[in-house]
């Protein structure tokens, strides 16, 4: 299977070059306007190829409905139609849901069993998750509005390798022998943490729920996931696609035959986050944390997890990521490149690029096409081919990207193309473009989230790295050049925890992802999130007569 990064690699080519040439019926072809994707969008949405099958919570291995009988509804971004009613967890629920995660860690075999058969498991779990690509895609599409070919060509293919990689891990976590000032035998043990609370974000639905979950269960943990309340179809048919796994051998005590994850190992409560979330991180015997969401909110969860138990926690916040054109860079690809790295996912990205600076002897160059690009850039109905940008998830997200526009174009900032809805229904934005943004100005300093790219003008290396650095995010960059030499240079001067030098938004399964700053604490993904999920014991023993120390 080709890595992550190939796969964007490719839909980014393809979406560039052979997609705007093509036409006939299904694509909006090289005549992109703004009033022939309007009339498309008036046209009626595309009916997915896919039932909601689980709408319930998922506790103790089984689907149940919230002990208040509450549902909300999971709408569809196209139009705003409701797609299902879904069970609302509450603070009952989610008791119930931690009942059940930390029964079985404290009684249950999946701590218990060899990391060679969780191994297996996993890998039998990726197996059906790959063999579900079309469903999992389709309902990602519908409930987020992303496009089809984003969901079944990058994301579901990346699930897949996340959790074949963390399989991979799971029997390859071991502590050391330690030497010892004394006759004493020293050795650290890594032992799983026990109930793990995850709570993930609406706009990376899947790869969110691969990240927190991966890990935790490779290292025998057990886990309470709470979904965002915009987005909790696809992970509750992942869910359940785990406890289908097929029939395991292995042995703890005796041997035993189970279809799938032990029953509480994954429990799966969907709700809002005031309530259901609150109550995950405030839970006693929850006992360890992991958060994906805005800043504001990772404060509070921070803050509800100190006044409960202590338990740790690790938090991947919103960002404001600088992307850097240098003078030599060649402008075309820079263009192109800058504009993936900001109207990727619709802008809904935690670390797009979302201040663009580019050096003064090429900015009105790079200004010109990047406002071309824009204009060329196919918005539609998410599930037709050859679409570039969807909607945005819901009207909360949709009103506040309108009201930064206004706040550009009130502060001075010129209004390049874009600014305004697109279609009478549903939460298209147009692709909007900036330029001569300040860094004072509220589109260069606060995360909008949407598809706005901000055009920035810089002089020199040491004027944009200050203006750089000067952000209370640290999440991750771009840096775009020929000379090594400049690269080496931002690379260390940039405070961030990604940088991505002429290349952007390169997810690997082994690759930490994580920020400075108020852009969150830990990592995850590859080697160092398995930390997130261990603790680190000492065994220390007395030797009398050693052969040698």
């Amino acid at each position: 299977m080709a890595s992550s990064s190939t796969r964007i690699s490719r839909l980014l080519s393809r979406s560039s070059a052979s997609l705007f040439s093509r036409g006939g019926k299904g694509y909006l072809g090289a005549g992109f306007s703004r009033y022939s994707t309007a009339t498309a969008l008036e046209e009626e949405p595309i009916k997915p190829a896919v039932q909601v099958e689980h709408t319930q919570l998922l506790i103790g291995g089984k689907f149940v409905d919230a002990l208040s009988g509450k549902t909300f509804p999971t709408l569809d971004p196209r139009t705003g139609e409701v797609i299902a009613h879904v069970a609302e967890g509450h603070s009952e629920d989610v008791d119930r849901a931690v009942a059940a995660a930390r029964k079985a860690f404290d009684q249950g075999p999946w701590p218990k069993m060899t990391a060679y058969e969780r191994q297996r498991i996993l890998l039998r779990a990726a197996d059906l998750l790959e063999k579900h690509n079309d469903e999992l895609a389709a309902l990602e599409t519908w409930d987020n509005g992303k496009p089809y070919e984003q969901s079944a060509q990058i994301e579901i293919p990346m699930l897949v390798r996340l959790f074949r990689y963390y399989a991979g891990w799971a029997d390859k976590i071991h502590g050391m022998t330690v030497p010892a000032d004394g006759q004493y035998h020293v050795q650290t043990l890594h032992e799983p943490i026990g109930v793990a609370g995850q709570i993930i974000p609406w706009n990376f639905p899947l790869l969110m729920f691969a990240w927190k979950v991966g890990p935790a269960l490779a290292c025998g943990n057990t886990i309470v996931l709470k979904t965002a309340e915009q987005t909790p179809l696809s992970a509750l048919y992942a869910a359940k696609l785990f406890h289908e796994v097929g029939h395991i051998l292995y042995k703890w005590n005796h041997a035993h035959l189970l279809a799938g994850l032990p029953e509480g190992v994954l429990n799966v409560v969907s709700g809002f986050g005031p309530t259901a979330g609150a109550a995950l991180a405030s839970h006693m015997d929850v006992d360890k944390l992991a958060f994906t969401g805005s800043t504001d909110t990772g404060k509070v969860v921070l803050e509800l997890a100190a006044r409960s138990n202590l338990k740790p926690v690790t938090l991947e916040l919103g960002g404001k990521s600088p992307f850097i054109v240098c003078e030599d860079a060649d402008v075309d690809q820079a263009v192109e490149l800058a504009h993936f790295a900001l109207f990727f996912n619709q802008g809904q990205c935690c670390c797009a690029g979302s201040r663009t600076y580019v050096h003064e002897r090429v900015y009105d160059e790079f200004v010109e096409k990047a406002k071309a690009r824009a204009l060329k850039r196919i918005v539609g109905d998410p599930f037709k081919s050859g679409i570039e940008q969807g909607p945005q998830i819901d009207s909360e997200q949709f009103e506040k990207i309108l009201k930064y526009i206004r706040s550009g174009v009130q502060s001075g900032a010129t209004l390049e193309t874009g600014g305004d809805r697109l279609g009478s229904k549903g939460f298209y934005v147009q692709p909007t473009v900036f330029s001569n943004v300040e860094d004072g100005m509220l589109i260069a300093k606060e995360e909008i989230f949407g598809p706005v790219q901000s055009i920035l003008k810089f002089k020199d290396l040491d004027e944009v790295i200050e203006r750089a650095n000067n952000t209370r995010y640290g999440l991750a960059a771009g840096v775009f050049t020929k000379n090594i030499d400049t690269a080496n240079t931002l690379t260390r001067a940039l405070r961030v925890g990604t940088v991505w030098v002429n290349c952007f938004d390169t997810f690997d399964a082994a690759i930490p992802f994580g920020g400075y700053k108020m852009s969150g604490q830990g990592r995850e993904k590859g080697e160092y999130s398995l930390k997130n999920y261990l603790q680190v014991k000492a065994v220390v023993t007395p030797l009398k007569n050693p052969a040698w120390l």
